[in-house]
């Protein structure tokens, strides 16, 4: 679930954005696609992806009981894998809020799809603070997590073809814009 500072970063992203196609990296119940239609006009679509077949069973019910079916599509399938079936430039708003060692792995396809002046939102960056600890001082098996996490910011802070914010809100989020002309 995303927290609720989170939640109102997100929704004034949304409210400035404007965006007609939205990428949601870890879909969980649904809860979050549903939070975003809300901002969203009513002609925009998002494309979200889980790896969990239960999960994504538990969010295409939820979805259908509130309507949001024909607004929101759920693909079922490791993020990794289903990025590379997106065409590219579709989108522009991506939200990620998945398996945090992953993200690094998601980027490159994340930039594919997202269109020049994209958007992307990325949540539970400080891993409760353990992101701004030495590798060192963090628990044995919280090391990759760490240590990718770590990557991943620093790609998101160096990329030329990226501006980032990040924001010490909830856990940490990362709010990025996509540099570029759009086609």
């Amino acid at each position: 679930m995303i927290r609720q500072e989170a939640r109102e970063l997100l929704k004034t992203q949304l409210l400035l954005k404007k965006p007609k196609r939205v990428l949601e990296i870890g879909t969980a119940v649904g809860y979050s696609s549903i939070y975003m239609t809300g901002f969203l006009s009513e002609d925009a679509q998002i494309t979200t992806l889980e790896l969990s077949e239960e999960r994504t069973a538990e969010a295409r019910t939820n979805i259908k009981q509130l309507g949001k079916e024909t607004q929101i599509q759920v693909i079922c399938g490791d993020a990794a894998e289903t990025l590379k079936e997106l065409p590219d430039d579709t989108y522009e708003f991506a939200f990620v809020d998945a398996a945090k060692a992953q993200y690094i792995y998601y980027l490159p396809d994340v930039l594919r799809v997202l269109k020049p002046g994209g958007v992307i939102v990325s949540d539970n960056i400080l891993q409760e603070g353990e992101v701004l600890e030495s590798h060192f001082l963090v628990e044995k098996r919280n090391r990759t997590i760490h240590d990718r996490m770590r990557e991943y910011l620093y790609e998101l802070k160096h990329r030329e073809d990226l501006v980032t914010s990040i924001i010490p809100l909830g856990d940490g989020v990362a709010v990025s814009i996509k540099q570029g002309v759009e086609k």
